[in-house]
Order: structure tokens, then C-alpha cells, then sequence
């Protein structure tokens, strides 16, 4: 059974992570009406990764005998001033995510659940990799200036990304 604290606090991810899909779908959406499917489809493959990450923190919780409590969230940024500001708040929200995960990684430590210790240990890592991915886009993108034939090769790079879910069962 979970302990109340750390339910909590993983209802509060699982909204958070459903909040995340919807930024990154209202930024695909703005990428796409600027002519930018590159980027429009990198930011649909975060969406999809969001929903994946929402959907395992909630299967975690029903396994584990907790209550998954669902919540509105607010409206989310739809309009950016370009590129560039576009991954400047992805990494600031991906550093913010970072944070919650890390919470509640010291919260699992101080109920000693050593299970949802476990749970985390892959979340962590993985906010280690986004951070890292946005990062590197917005160097490319300084190098570049956010334009000219540079950000067409970027958009051109950012549609070949794939989705692939992280949860599968292996073959």
C-alpha cells in the first residue's frame, strides 16, 4: 500500500505530466502554423512522451493501491515570439519538471518507500536526457540565430524524430 504522502505528491506528477503534453502540443501547434513541421513534429513526439510518462505515474499508483485524483490545470502559453523562445520555456518547464521528480524522489526517501524509489530512479535519468536535448537545440539555434538556410536544416533534422514509447513491453 502507498503512504498518503507520496500519493499525493505522485497525483500532483500526474498532472503536472499532462499539463507538460498540452504545452507541448499548443507549441507543436504554433510550429505548425509557422510553417515549421520540423519542429512541430519534435515537440507532437514530446506530447506523446508527456502522455506516456501521465499514464505510467497513473498505472503506478492504481498498482500500488492509491487513488489517482485527476485535476484542472490552466490555460497554457500559445503564442511565443519565435523559435527560440519557443526552447527557451521548454527547457525552463523541463528544469521545473526536474525539480518535482527530485521532490518526489526525497519524498519516497523519507517515507522509505523504497519502491517508488525504485519507480523514479528511470524518471530521473531520463530528465537528465531532456534537459540535455533542449539544450543542445538552443546551442544550434544561437549558432545559427534562430534563421536563414540554418534553421531550415534544423527543421528538416527535427521531423526525422521518432515516437517510440519508453513502457513497451519488450519483444
Amino acid at each position: 500500500m502507498i503512504k498518503k504522502a507520496v500519493e499525493i505528491a505522485l497525483n500532483e506528477q500526474i498532472n503536472a505530466e499532462f499539463k507538460s503534453a498540452y504545452l507541448y502540443l499548443s507549441m507543436s501547434a504554433y510550429f505548425q502554423s509557422a510553417g515549421l513541421s520540423g519542429c512541430a513534429n519534435w515537440m507532437r513526439v514530446q506530447y506523446q512522451e508527456e502522455l506516456a510518462h501521465a499514464t505510467r505515474f497513473f498505472d503506478y499508483v492504481n498498482e500500488r493501491g492509491g487513488r489517482v485524483t485527476l485535476a484542472p490545470f490552466s490555460e497554457v502559453q500559445v503564442e511565443f515570439s519565435g523559435i527560440v523562445d519557443v526552447f527557451e520555456n521548454t527547457l525552463v518547464h523541463e528544469q521545473v519538471v526536474t525539480g518535482m521528480i527530485n521532490k518526489l524522489m526525497d519524498i519516497s526517501i523519507q517515507e522509505s518507500d523504497h519502491a517508488t524509489k525504485s519507480f523514479l530512479q528511470w524518471f530521473v535519468d531520463e530528465q537528465v536526457e531532456e534537459e540535455a536535448n533542449v539544450g543542445q537545440i538552443l546551442n544550434n539555434l544561437t549558432l545559427i540565430k534562430g534563421e536563414g538556410q540554418g534553421l531550415l536544416m534544423l527543421d528538416r533534422e527535427m521531423q526525422s524524430r521518432v515516437y517510440v514509447n519508453p513502457f513497451s513491453p519488450k519483444a
